[in-house]
């Protein structure tokens, strides 16, 4: 798409724009077209809104996910079950787990996942914080939910070594066919998965 035809400060912006991820260059010309049409108000706000983002939001002392105070609203709830810790690699699986609004406990953020081929290793993520957190909270049982790649059950392995002799119970989530998916249509791996983590009907 030719952007000469385009005012500079308008280049800027679609340029800056298609930088993010899953947006082409085509849907950063329509948004940028949009905030050039829309009210100054919203733009303002939603710049505004950016510049707060980056100033404001930073990672709770605690569980390390995103914050604007010292605690993150699920930590700061005196009405979470701090019995369960779910451990996830990164603040969107945690947000991703809330969404369903089914777990009630606390949540772990790793930071990563260990990687050996990306230099990442365990003295990289937030592992030694969970382990302080075992001796300092009335922690019960650790459920690591991690992605079933590589990189997910190196740290799964990783962690469930480090876990063992400690006073909790540790689990994993379970993998497998989704709801309403086909098992003949589903790839070897998923099935294996599956029939690896069943449950007592």
């Amino acid at each position: 798409m030719a952007r000469n035809f385009y005012p500079a400060p308008l280049q800027k912006v679609i340029r800056g724009l298609s930088r993010w991820p899953g947006i082409g260059e085509k849907t950063a010309t329509r948004l940028a077209l949009y905030l050039l049409r829309a009210a100054d108000t919203e733009v303002t706000e939603l710049a505004q809104a950016l510049i707060d983002l980056k100033a404001k939001i930073r990672l709770c002392s605690r569980c390390f996910a995103f914050a604007d105070q010292e605690l993150c609203p699920i930590c700061a709830d005196p009405g979470r079950n701090n019995g369960q810790l779910v451990v996830v690699a990164d603040p969107g699986d945690l947000i991703a787990l809330e969404r369903v609004g089914f777990f009630q406990g606390t949540y772990h953020v790793l930071g990563g996942l260990i990687s050996p081929l990306d230099n990442v290793g365990p003295r990289d993520l937030h592992i030694s914080e969970l382990l302080s957190r075992l001796h300092s909270e009335a922690i019960e049982e650790v459920i690591l939910a991690l992605n079933p790649s590589l990189e997910g059950e190196a740290t799964t392995a990783y962690l469930a070594q480090e876990l063992q002799g400690k006073p909790v119970k540790v689990t994993r989530i379970a993998y497998g066919l989704p709801m309403g998916g086909d098992l003949k249509y589903a790839d070897q791996q998923t099935i294996k998965e599956s029939l690896r983590h069943r449950v007592r009907a």
